[in-house]
């Protein structure tokens, strides 16, 4: 398979990096095109991949076409590509707030379009992503494109009216978790921790409730009941952070956050 990466940050990086090393291709069979020397340069030394300036000639013969470029630069970036992408190559788009129909608009309504909403713990191969293809999408191409996310992320398929709640939900919330981390690990600070203990506790203990959640298949309620003794300690912290209105603070964030994804 030949891919195709217009864009070459963070992201598109790991997603290049989750398909060189799980296999599905060999360096050599990336090309990746950015308008940036520092960042083609990166791509280049940290993966191999070969690189180019022009976006024409990065997606010529390729089998899959990844559009990694700010949803502000896409524009630019897709010009004159509507005669340079086929009909029989897949298109994927990680751009946030980017309807298929707005693809389609750009690159024609007879291409294969998917829509796919990653998050950055994809860089350390802890990501989800959402996707949904278009009409032009056959049903056994589905697979290809799964094994693709699949070696960088996790997949999950949506409807594209979810796509909203997606980049809400998982794209954005890693924000929000660092935050709460940072602000546990302040707390710990403040009561004597040193700082780098204080945010390896934080750190680690947000991710071994995440694989309780994930693992025992349990309520996040159920589990935080089983935590909080009568009377102890842990109902003191429960009630402030009720008091302080923290579900309600982290519900508005997140339908804030879906409310742009939606309106960009």
């Amino acid at each position: 398979m030949k891919i195709s990466v217009i864009g070459c940050g963070n992201m598109a990086s790991a997603i290049m990096g989750g398909m060189i090393k799980n296999g599905l291709v060999s360096p050599e069979d990336v090309t990746a095109s950015d308008v940036f020397e520092p960042a083609r340069q990166r791509a280049r030394n940290n993966l191999g991949v070969h690189t180019v300036t022009d976006n024409a000639d990065c997606v010529k013969g390729a089998d899959l076409v990844l559009f990694a470029v700010k949803p502000g630069s896409f524009a630019g970036a897709a010009a004159g590509l509507s005669e340079v992408i086929t009909k029989d190559q897949l298109v994927l788009s990680i751009m946030a707030g980017k309807a298929i129909a707005d693809l389609e608009k750009v690159l024609g309504s007879d291409k294969k379009i998917v829509r796919l909403m990653p998050n950055t713990p994809a860089l350390v191969g802890a990501g989800i992503t959402g996707y949904c293809p278009n009409g032009n999408v056959s049903e056994e191409e589905m697979p290809i494109v799964r094994r693709v996310i699949e070696s960088f992320s996790e997949a999950e398929q949506v409807p594209e009216n979810l796509m909203g709640v997606v980049t809400s939900l998982s794209g954005s919330s890693p924000a929000y978790v660092y935050m709460f981390i940072e602000a546990m690990a302040d707390a710990a600070v403040a009561d004597g921790m040193p700082r780098d203990k204080a945010y390896h506790f934080a750190a680690q203990t947000v991710l071994g409730s995440a694989k309780m959640v994930l693992e025992t298949g349990r309520h996040p309620g159920e589990l935080k009941d089983m935590v909080t003794s009568p009377g102890g300690t842990t109902i003191e912290g429960v009630a402030m952070l009720e008091k302080k209105g923290f579900r309600s603070a982290v519900i508005e964030a997140v339908r804030a956050c879906t409310d742009k994804a939606l309106h960009m």
